[in-house]
């Protein structure tokens, strides 16, 4: 892995591409800057040395136009904040005003350039738009996991115009090897968590996990597929009809591979799909009728919990329930709890994909798990064992 901490930056302007993709309210103000936090150490380490940061990154979804309500200039203040000293801003990300603001940088200063993605050519992964964004830095340092799945000029293409002169942020380097620890190094027994609501939309994951894996523990609405595929009666819960085989294929691959999976053993379940319907445990391969199960049960969180405190590895993706309504939360919260307990005795416990960590956040427990990912789609890619275009552009 190409290490940042071989490189000196004295004297140097240093393109780095971050990911400050972050959500904002109606008047434009960042409403979590978990990600720009993230990127500070990486930006620390190249002013610490007498360099100068050029900061690169997109927000929102412009589609390769000047639109102002994604322009980075209200992200400024807070990038300011974070970093603890003054940023300044260029109105384009290439061209002359670019150019000039880049000339008159100074060593130990940061300058964030508009949005990558007010150009079509940036998603397009368009070679002339890279050359002219490299000509704006000495080195690259790519600090953007949550873009790297994507093959753009500034996440992957650019990184062909620095040969010698390119390397990963700590961000970056972080993320891959937490992944890395789950599916090559990790400590056994390795357990992981899958929740959420389709298996179509897990079924690479774990085809590409289940050799690395101990346990497997499979929760949320993507359970009753595999409940009704060994013949429970699942009410009126979600189910891929068309995924029946595939759950039964999972199972005998699983089987074959010596790992243990864990379904459900009981359900909270409500008439309607809402917080205030009436709730019943069930058994979950005994549902009646127009009951739907929306969260796990008691014997479930105790089931899964002696599972996770015998691990010592533990990857989380996906909720055990619909947790966006107080009512049932509880499975994923008591799954939260386990995860954090067997943190605190000593396992490794990676946190990735967007209601996980939208979770995670809610409640707390980013701070008391080894790891939370902050690029979802690139941590499921990783997982399924893609190759990350970003990734490979700085190692190769």
């Amino acid at each position: 892995m190409k290490n940042i901490d071989k490189f000196n930056f004295s004297g140097k302007k240093v393109l780095i591409r971050v990911d400050f993709n972050v959500p904002q309210n109606e008047e434009g103000r960042v409403t979590d800057n978990t990600r720009i936090v993230a990127a500070k150490p990486t930006i620390d380490k190249v002013l610490n040395e007498g360099g100068a940061a050029i900061l690169m990154t997109h927000l929102g979804r412009p589609k390769g136009k000047r639109e102002p309500k994604y322009s980075l200039e209200a992200v400024v203040g807070e990038v300011a904040k974070v970093m603890g000293r003054p940023v300044k801003f260029a109105h384009d990300c290439i061209g002359p005003i670019a150019q000039v603001a880049v000339a008159e940088l100074k060593a130990g200063e940061i300058l964030l350039l508009e949005n990558l993605r007010y150009y079509p050519e940036e998603e397009a992964g368009d070679q002339e738009f890279a050359e002219k964004l490299s000509q704006l830095g000495d080195i690259y340092v790519n600090d953007a996991f949550g873009t790297a799945h994507r093959k753009h000029a500034s996440t992957a293409v650019i990184a062909d115009f620095f040969p010698d002169k390119k390397t990963f942020g700590y961000l970056m380097a972080q993320e891959l090897e937490a992944i890395d620890k789950v599916l090559h190094n990790g400590e056994k027994p390795v357990t992981a968590i899958l929740g959420g609501s389709k298996v179509s939309s897990k079924i690479t994951i774990i085809e590409h996990i289940l050799p690395a894996l101990d346990n497997l523990i499979v929760g949320g609405g993507m359970a009753f597929t595999f409940i009704k595929a060994k013949g429970g009666a699942i009410g009126n819960s979600l189910v891929e009809e068309d995924k029946l085989d595939l759950a039964l294929h999972i199972l005998k691959s699983a089987a074959e591979h010596n790992v243990k999976v864990y379904l459900p053993v009981d359900v909270v379940a409500a008439k309607e799909f809402k917080n205030d319907s009436e709730a019943k445990q069930f058994d979950a391969y005994d549902i009646p009728e127009g009951w739907m199960g929306l969260d796990a049960g008691e014997k479930t969180a105790a089931k899964f919990n002696d599972v996770i405190l015998s691990s010592r590895t533990i990857l989380w993706n996906g909720p055990l329930g619909v947790f966006e309504m107080p009512n049932f939360s509880k499975g994923t919260v008591k799954l939260g709890d386990s995860i954090a307990e067997a943190t605190a005795l000593g396992a490794f416990s990676l946190v990735g994909g967007g209601d996980s960590v939208a979770f995670a956040k809610q409640y707390a427990y980013d701070q008391k798990v080894s790891y939370v990912s902050t690029g979802g789609g690139a941590m499921l890619e990783s997982l399924e064992g893609k190759e990350l275009p970003g990734v490979e552009a700085i190692k190769k």
